[in-house]
Formats: C-alpha cells, sequence, structure tokens
C-alpha cells in the first residue's frame, strides 16, 4: 500500500458517524505533507491500529496501555512505512503476542483522531490513526508487552466500564454489531 492507495481509500471511505466525516477530511489534508508517517511530525501524524475481534465477534483484544493508563485497541506509529494495515498488524503482534491475523474488511473500518499529552521534551500532538478490523483466535496465547499493565480479551458489554464510554471504542463496538 502506498500513500496515494491510502488517500483513494480515504476518498472513498464513508460513514454513518458524523465525526469522522471531518475526521476524513483532516487526514486527506495531512497526507499533502512529506512527513505524515513520521512520529516527529507536529502537531500531528499517521498511526495504525487493529480493532481486533474474537470468533464470536462478541470480544475485542485490548491492552491497558501504560503511558496513557487506558484500555485501547494495539496500534502505534507508522514510522515512515506508509502501509498502515501492515503498520497495525505488526503493532497488534508485538503489543499482545498473537501471531495470525484474519482481515475482516478490505479497506479502512475507523478513523479517529485524538491528543495524546506532552511526555518529557514531546510536546501535545494528535494521532490520526487508522483502524483495521481484524480477527484473531481467543485461544491464542497472549503475551504483555513492557508497553502495557495488562492485555486481555473483553466483552463488548464489559467495555463501557473500562474505557469510560470512549466514544471511538463505542463506535467501533456497534460498527462490528452492524456488520453481524
Amino acid at each position: 500500500m502506498t500513500r496515494s492507495i491510502l488517500l483513494q481509500q480515504l476518498e472513498s471511505y464513508t460513514s454513518t458517524f458524523k465525526e469522522e466525516h471531518a475526521f476524513r477530511n483532516q487526514f486527506i489534508e495531512l497526507l499533502q505533507h512529506p512527513d505524515a508517517f513520521q512520529r516527529t511530525h507536529l502537531p500531528g501524524h499517521i498511526t495504525g491500529s487493529a480493532w481486533i475481534v474474537d470468533e464470536s465477534r462478541q470480544k475485542a483484544l485490548l491492552i491497558h496501555h501504560a503511558k496513557l493508563n487506558r484500555w485501547l485497541q494495539p496500534g502505534g506509529h507508522a514510522d515512515g512505512d506508509e502501509n498502515v494495515l501492515r503498520v497495525a498488524l505488526r503493532e497488534a503482534e508485538e503489543e499482545t503476542g498473537v501471531k495470525e491475523y484474519t482481515v475482516l474488511l478490505e479497506g479502512i473500518f475507523d478513523l479517529d483522531i485524538h491528543p495524546i499529552p506532552n511526555r518529557g521534551d514531546f510536546p501535545e500532538h494528535l494521532h490520526y490513526d487508522i483502524r483495521y478490523l481484524v480477527q484473531a483466535n481467543s485461544v491464542d496465547e497472549l503475551i504483555l508487552s513492557d508497553e502495557s499493565f495488562d492485555v486481555a480479551w473483553i466483552n463488548f458489554d464489559e467495555l463501557p466500564s473500562l474505557t469510560d464510554y470512549n466514544s471511538s471504542i463505542n463506535r467501533m463496538v456497534e460498527k462490528v454489531m452492524n456488520l453481524l
């Protein structure tokens, strides 16, 4: 996947969620900058993440992110890689230990732009997160990375209490439920 293919996917991306319409335009604008895939590009840069569901599509595989102290889907910086699906799958493996995934939806599953607080000398900035829908085997061994406090399969109905009603998490759950 190249930047031009990603731009095509973004231009054709549709969603029933209003916030994603504005996000889409902001992503397209960001991708005009040559350093959009570099973590040093400020005020924001491209990240990729995987919304991982189990075989029943009733659970999500989440990490309890150490730096942010929140339950989130695995993901991370592109670091120059314009193949954001590859970024999402690489990060999913690194952060959960699961090695095999089935991509359930061709193309972009969800878009989100969210702030990341300042840390040390690095200022607050935005993550332009492109999410992909994938499935993993819920019996595969999970491995805790040094970036997380925990990694676990969590039932969709338990997510609101763990994620403080995070709107993007709720949006992805709703999208999965609508696919069934």
